[in-house]
């Protein structure tokens, strides 16, 4: 498996992340046939916890979709740049 720059490796399935509690968040297209004219979604499925609790799922528009990717891309971000931060004031400290 590749990690690709991230902690934890990818699952085999393109389309699904593995969170380290165990939850399995699946993103899929969905298609809407329809006669005049198709809907299609972008599905986010969050499934059950190692619990047993049941998930969540969303379908989203495609800018809806894109909103939520920069949201979450932010979010990675800041907590990425958080942990840099922690660990540089760690090392200080050691060195003191």
């Amino acid at each position: 498996m590749t990690t690709a720059g991230r902690e934890r490796p990818l699952t085999s399935e393109d389309s699904c992340v593995v969170t380290t509690c165990g939850r399995r968040i699946a993103v899929r297209y969905l298609r809407l046939a329809s006669t005049d004219r198709p809907i299609g979604r972008v599905t986010l499925d969050v499934g059950r916890d190692q619990g047993g609790e049941p998930g969540v799922w969303a379908a989203l528009t495609s800018d809806e979709a894109r909103d939520l990717a920069r949201l979450l891309l932010l979010q990675a971000g800041l907590a990425e740049h958080d942990a840099a931060s922690h660990e540089a004031g760690a090392c200080r400290s050691a060195q003191v």
